[in-house]
């Protein structure tokens, strides 16, 4: 299920002056860092931000809560602009502006992932006032084994991610809440979801393909069974299922994804109509309705984390594409759920996409849109600003011929 210890390289640092190891561990990908001195309280803000930003971790002996003030002031030192460095020349595109921004992510990452807790061996935090992070640890590492040392920052959200996971995220479209896994992408952008609630399980009358057309009068049959491609959470597959479809495949490949699907849809009660299986896109056979969801930006995720939005060389969203005529049933449809936002950044062309679907032999039936309605779409501030404030999601209807 998850990477066991074994896995991870040992850290190393001198405490009065006597050398101790533990296992490394990172979800985001960061490297064991080299340099390692103990700090505690006594420790300011500037100096350690001075040894992070030099490549020295800080492991933490002091007060739980004192970490937490220290981890947000390196960030609001990492967000200061230089003093005396002459300012960066314009962006001339807009990749070349998401490639800074990315760029930027990832340097602010690795220093704040520079401040170190250490974990017992069944993850209990050997410091004053710390939680307790047995249950969220384990969750998200499996049963533990041995000391180690993981970055604050991870275990931040590794608090967050068990929070989720106890209380659920809302689904409006559900009327449920759905339980999202430590490294699961969680269905917080719910626009993508009210797309497959709202569009019809059948093809419209012929002139009705585009959002808007009136509802069909007399209710024609469902689907009798749809592939989810890609389930992550199992939430579209569980609105299938709630919708009327009889049988709904959920693959994916992930372990952490396939467990999360199978206990939502179990929780939901839904597991007579939901099959959870592990598949590299398409499972076995034909479907009339094929819904895929894959990451929606071409690019090289940083961390296995990430997985779930960057899609290197639109290598899932080719092979759903490239796959789908295969595994449709005659007649069936596949569901495409993709925002344009890689477009507007100049990582993708509409052209590009269109002569994919030609090239595998597809035809677009109609396509329903809807605007992103979370924060960052209208956040001023934000370095891809332009480009997220004329982002559209769409749910492209495709079909064979």
């Amino acid at each position: 299920m998850n990477s066991p210890a074994t896995d991870f390289p040992f850290i190393h640092w001198h405490e009065a002056d006597v050398a101790h190891s533990a296992r490394w561990r990172s979800e985001s990908g960061h490297p064991a860092p080299r340099r390692v001195v103990v700090a505690d309280d006594t420790l300011s803000a500037d100096a350690a931000y001075r040894l992070a930003c030099e490549g020295t971790a800080l492991l933490w002996r002091g007060d739980f809560h004192n970490a937490k003030q220290l981890l947000a002031a390196l960030l609001r030192r990492g967000e200061r602009p230089p003093r005396r460095k002459a300012p960066a020349a314009p962006a001339a595109t807009p990749a070349e502006a998401f490639h800074r921004h990315r760029l930027a992510q990832s340097q602010r990452s690795r220093t704040l992932a520079m401040l170190l807790l250490p974990l017992d061996a069944d993850y209990n935090v050997p410091l004053r006032r710390a939680p307790d992070l047995r249950e969220a640890c384990a969750e998200a590492y499996g049963p533990g084994t041995e000391a180690s040392v993981v970055a604050l920052r991870e275990v931040l959200g590794l608090i967050g991610a068990h929070e989720w996971r106890r209380k659920g995220i809302s689904i409006p479209a559900l009327g449920e809440r759905i339980h999202p896994h430590y490294g699961v992408f969680a269905p917080i952008r719910g626009e993508y979801v009210t797309l497959v609630a709202e569009t019809p399980l059948t093809p419209p009358p012929a002139g009705d393909e585009f959002l808007g057309a009136a509802p069909l009068t007399a209710a024609p049959p469902l689907p009798r069974r749809a592939f989810d491609i890609g389930t992550g959470t199992g939430v579209l597959a569980a609105l299938l299922a709630r919708r009327g479809v009889a049988q709904v495949v959920a693959t994916d490949l992930d372990s952490r994804a396939l467990a999360c699907a199978r206990a939502n849809i179990a929780r939901l009660g839904l597991d007579a109509q939901v099959d959870v299986v592990a598949a590299d896109l398409f499972p076995e056979g034909r479907a009339e309705l094929v819904v895929c969801n894959p990451p929606w930006l071409p690019a090289r995720p940083t961390s296995p984390l990430e997985g779930a939005v960057y899609d290197p060389d639109s290598r899932m969203l080719l092979g759903f594409i490239a796959g789908l005529a295969d595994h449709l049933s005659v007649g069936g449809e596949g569901w495409l759920l993709l925002s344009d936002l890689a477009e507007h950044l100049g990582l993708r062309t509409r052209a590009e996409l269109l002569a994919a679907f030609a090239a595998a032999g597809l035809r677009v039936l109609g396509r329903n849109e809807i605007r992103p309605h979370h924060p960052r779409a209208s956040a001023a501030d934000d370095p891809l600003h332009a480009a997220r404030a004329a982002e559209v999601t769409s749910l492209w209807r495709l079909g064979v011929g």
